[in-house]
C-alpha cells in the first residue's frame, strides 16, 4: 500500500493538514503538523493568482512569493520533509503554470524525486488530464482531483478517470475559508460519491473547528482544513508552530472521537 492509500486505511478518517510553502518557517510548521497527529500534509505551492483560494491562504501566498519562494525552493521543502518523515504522506497543492510551464515530465520527474506522493492541481479539468496526468502517473504520483457540489452525475465519471489517492470535495461553492457547507449536504454529497468510486473521500472548504471536523469524520473518509492553519501562520510567525500544533492536536481528537 501507498503512503497515502495507509493514511486512509486507519479507524478514523484521515485528518489532512494545508500549509503554504515559503510562508513561515515551512520545515517548523511542518513538523508541528506531524507532531499534532496529522495523517496527511498538503504543501500549497504559492501563485500569483490563486483563483480558489480565499484571503487567508491568497495573503499567504503573497508573503511567500515576496520571500522569492520558487517552484525549486518548494521542492527543496519537499524533499527535506521527506528525509524527515519517511512515512508520512505529502501531496503538493496548487495551479496550472508552476507545474508545467518547464513541461509535465519535468514536474513530474523532480517531485517523485523529492519524495511527493500526489499533486492537486486546481485549474486543470480532467478534460485536459493530457496536460499534467499522464507524467504523474507514469512517475507513480497520484493525480488527486477535485468535486464539487456542482459535479453532477454526468460529469462525475469523467473527474474520476485517471484519478487516485483520494477524491478531494470542495463542500462549498466558492474560495477557500469563508464558507460553511450545511452538514446535511455535505452527507448527501459525500454519499453520492462513495456510491461512485472505491476511492476515499475527503471534505474540505470552509472547515475551521474541531467541531466541524468532528461532524464532516462522522461520514467522510478524511477531513481537510488550510485556512484556519494558514492564518495561524500568518497571525503568529515563528511562533506559530506550537499554535499549529495545538490545533492540529484538536482536530485530530475531534475527529478520532467521531469514529470511536
Amino acid at each position: 500500500m501507498t503512503r497515502i492509500a495507509n493514511a486512509f486505511a486507519k479507524p478514523h478518517a484521515a485528518f489532512v493538514a494545508f500549509i503554504t510553502a515559503g510562508d513561515g518557517d515551512t520545515a517548523a510548521n511542518l513538523d508541528a503538523l506531524v507532531e499534532g497527529g496529522a495523517d496527511v500534509i498538503e504543501l500549497g505551492m504559492p501563485f500569483t493568482d490563486p483563483m480558489a483560494d480565499g484571503p487567508a491562504i491568497q495573503s499567504a501566498n503573497l508573503r511567500s512569493l515576496g520571500k522569492g519562494t520558487a517552484t525549486a525552493d518548494v521542492l527543496q521543502i519537499a524533499y527535506e520533509f521527506r528525509q524527515r518523515h519517511p512515512d508520512v504522506p505529502l501531496v503538493l497543492m496548487g495551479y496550472a503554470n508552476p507545474m508545467i510551464r518547464r513541461g509535465p515530465e519535468w514536474f513530474a520527474k523532480a517531485a517523485k524525486g523529492a519524495g511527493v506522493d500526489g499533486v492537486i492541481c486546481v485549474d486543470i479539468p480532467p478534460e485536459e488530464d493530457g496536460e499534467l496526468g499522464p507524467a504523474l502517473r507514469e512517475a507513480g504520483i497520484a493525480p488527486i482531483r477535485l468535486a464539487t457540489p456542482t459535479t453532477d452525475a454526468a460529469r462525475l465519471p469523467h473527474v474520476l478517470e485517471g484519478s487516485s489517492g483520494f477524491l478531494y470535495y470542495v463542500s462549498v461553492a466558492g474560495i477557500t475559508g469563508l464558507q460553511q457547507a450545511a452538514q446535511s449536504s455535505i452527507e448527501e454529497a459525500v454519499g453520492a460519491l462513495k456510491a461512485a468510486t472505491d476511492l476515499p473521500v475527503a471534505v474540505g472548504f470552509g472547515v475551521r473547528t474541531p467541531e466541524q471536523a468532528e461532524a464532516i469524520a462522522k461520514v467522510a473518509d478524511g477531513v481537510v482544513v488550510g485556512s484556519a492553519l494558514v492564518d495561524l501562520v500568518g497571525e503568529f510567525g515563528v511562533e506559530a508552530p506550537a499554535k499549529l500544533k495545538e490545533l492540529t492536536a484538536d482536530l485530530v481528537a475531534a475527529i478520532k472521537k467521531a469514529n470511536a
